[in-house]
């Protein structure tokens, strides 16, 4: 045997409560000017923007997000379907409507895009995305543990040839000096010295006697 239905006298609650708002924003949108179906596209619009904050609330409550953003667009089209069942309970002369309510209706549909805009796609990392159990140690497969946890290898340094020693610098045989002119060479640093002041150079005497460099230094280190 069927069970009887009953009427849900909340669904039928809901249903007036919906055709009365429906009503009251089709006659506020027609006499800011809007007149055919867009007079009533806009309770559908504004009915559609509650809906919709509505449930993107329950979502990012039940998954622990923050809902000051859907609070936000939900307070907006309550204060939308709100604002003209006041204004058409006789409050506003709907003959005469107000410049300032012409403009909200008017951009009534561009505030309503980017709020269900928002709503539907929201910025990134406000959605919790699907948990991800990591899986257990036991399940990773061996090999994937031995090649994180072997040791790399120690590459043994590379032996260098030892460089052969230099060659010692040959040592220079001693020039001949004659001792005359020794002697010689000793009253020239001697008469250097007395008008000057200062020791023969080795240049200075190889000018004054007209020898070779090696055959100057030779005689210098007799003079000292």
């Amino acid at each position: 045997m069927l069970p009887k239905a009953r009427p849900d006298a909340v669904l039928v609650q809901a249903v007036i409560a919906g055709a009365l708002s429906f009503a009251h924003l089709h006659d506020l949108a027609e006499a800011a000017g809007q007149d055919g179906w867009k007079a009533w596209a806009y309770p559908v619009s504004v009915d559609l923007l509650l809906v919709a904050a509505w449930r993107r609330l329950r979502l990012l409550r039940d998954a622990g997000e923050r809902v000051r953003s859907a609070w936000t667009w939900f307070t907006v089209a309550l204060a939308a379907s709100l604002g003209a069942n006041v204004a058409t309970a006789g409050l506003l002369d709907l003959g005469n409507v107000p410049d300032w309510l012409r403009i909200l209706v008017a951009g009534w549909p561009a505030l309503a895009f980017l709020g269900g805009t928002l709503l539907v796609h929201p910025a990134a990392g406000t959605d919790p995305g699907p948990a991800v159990d990591p899986a257990p140690a036991d399940e990773i497969p061996p090999t994937v543990i031995e090649r994180d946890t072997a040791p790399e290898p120690v590459a043994e340094p590379e032996l260098v040839p030892a460089l052969p020693a230099p060659a010692p610098a040959p040592v220079p045989e001693p020039v001949p000096v004659p001792a005359p002119l020794v002697e010689h060479a000793r009253k020239l640093a001697a008469d250097h010295l007395a008008r000057t002041g200062t020791e023969l150079d080795t240049d200075t005497l190889r000018a004054r006697l007209g020898v070779p460099a090696a055959m100057a230094a030779a005689i210098t280190a007799q003079l000292i």
